[in-house]
């Protein structure tokens, strides 16, 4: 169903006649004069990008504006995935942007390591915000915006600009969500030129066989090239707390031992919720902008216990995409309904994030996932990409659990801490 065009876009007007250069065009002032913005998307992360490329891609003939507060598409982040994440239409979405690809994987738990032969991808965001920008039309993207508010008709940037659409998509993030419940994964990352070839071939996407601090601690080594590594420090912890300092110093130590030593190129940190329970109509509710469509970790499409939002805002970009003539207020409501059936079907394993967060001790978590990694590839791969099966569930938890039995009981019964920074 079509919905009338709100607002007119006027052109964009220059003393010697010119067109506005597409980054630094004011959004009601488009080079495309007369047309209509259809849809304004409103944050240009993984999930904003996505849906951008989606629609260029399904509906090349819709006006759509893609506004970032930053400087950049996709901030300072790094995504990574398997190839099992996504269907055919996700492959092909994620095709069209810069990768890099494995044939295979490698994880390493005390007494236990294991190499997988499911392909790992990994994407840059210098090379997403590369890519969105030679892929999409010109004028689309619109970068140093900062958002003051939005509704169902548009978008009010910081420098009192109203941009005025017929469909608004909220893809900004979230700093705390005080109605779920969970812990956090704390990262530090690190891209280094070595000064000679390092010689890892594939991705170690865990290395749990490290001191642990107090947390479920790993390593994940990916080899961008035969000089070129990136390493990240990883931690399921109770705390949101980052301290710079003491993870590159475990960075450095880790490398030091492995003889990985060379120039720091860049470095990214990262602190993201790991959903174990709470009120997920509540976090709807405090989310919720009457006629606006919600996605991203915005809208709750992540992963609970891994924290992964890649295969999920894949498929979410391609869902708006095939429903574009939506009025706002339709989409907004689709959107919703996807969240819900999404919290609902990953009930599973926001009770392992339970377990892991609540029955044993933080240094022992690592054997979580160390008994994990012995169960067969197939069901490795469905668990990441969040579609486990009942006999997968039941494998998953059968045999000798991993933690104290009357502790994951506990756990699954006992509330776990608000997702707020400032409570944690």
């Amino acid at each position: 169903m079509n919905s009338p065009l709100i607002a007119r876009v006027m052109p964009c007007a220059r003393p010697d006649g010119k067109r506005c250069p597409p980054p630094d065009c004011a959004l009601g002032q488009s080079p495309m004069n007369g047309r209509t913005i259809d849809i304004a998307i409103a944050g240009g992360g993984l999930a904003g990008g996505l849906i951008a490329l989606a629609l260029r891609r399904a509906r090349p003939d819709l006006r759509v504006a893609l506004v970032e507060a930053g400087p950049t598409l996709g901030g300072n982040h790094r995504w990574s995935w398997f190839a099992s994440d996504l269907d055919a239409e996700g492959t092909a979405l994620l095709r069209e942007l810069h990768q890099t690809r494995w044939d295979g994987y490698s994880v390493r738990f005390p007494g236990h390591a294991r190499d997988l032969a499911t392909p790992y991808h990994s994407l840059a965001s210098a090379d997403f915000d590369a890519g969105l920008r030679r892929l999409l039309p010109e004028g689309t993207v619109h970068c140093d915006r900062p958002i003051a508010a939005l509704d169902a008709r548009g978008i009010d940037l910081a420098d009192g600009e109203r941009v005025e659409a017929r469909c608004v998509i909220d893809c900004r993030g979230i700093e705390r969500a005080p109605q779920l419940q969970g812990g956090w994964q704390v990262f530090m990352g690190r891209r280094l030129r070595t000064a000679r070839p390092h010689g890892i071939e594939r991705p170690v996407i865990m290395d749990a066989a490290v001191e642990q601090h107090g947390a479920y601690r790993f390593v994940y080594t990916l080899p961008l090239s035969g000089d070129e590594l990136f390493v990240e420090d990883t931690y399921y912890a109770d705390s949101p707390l980052l301290d710079r300092t003491v993870l590159a110093g475990r960075i450095d130590r880790y490398c030091e031992a492995r003889g990985w030593d060379g120039e720091r190129l860049d470095h990214e940190t990262g602190v993201l919720p790991v959903v174990t329970g709470g009120d997920f109509a509540a976090f709807q509710a405090a989310h919720r902008t009457p006629g606006v469509a919600v996605a991203g970790a915005r809208g709750g499409f992540v992963h609970p216990l891994t924290s992964y939002t890649l295969p999920f805002a894949a498929a979410t970009a391609i869902a708006i995409a095939r429903e574009a003539d939506l009025p706002g207020e339709r989409l907004a409501a689709m959107m919703e309904a996807r969240a819900r059936a999404h919290w609902r079907r990953t009930r599973f394993y926001r009770q392992l994030g339970r377990m892991l967060f609540g029955a044993g001790s933080p240094d022992e978590r690592y054997k979580v996932f160390g008994r994990f990694y012995r169960l067969p590839e197939p069901l490795i791969e469905r668990f990441y990409a969040a579609r486990s099966t009942p006999g997968d569930r039941a494998r998953v938890l059968c045999g000798k659990p991993p933690v104290p039995v009357l502790g994951a009981i506990r756990s699954l019964v006992t509330p776990g801490a608000p997702l707020s920074r400032e409570a944690a």
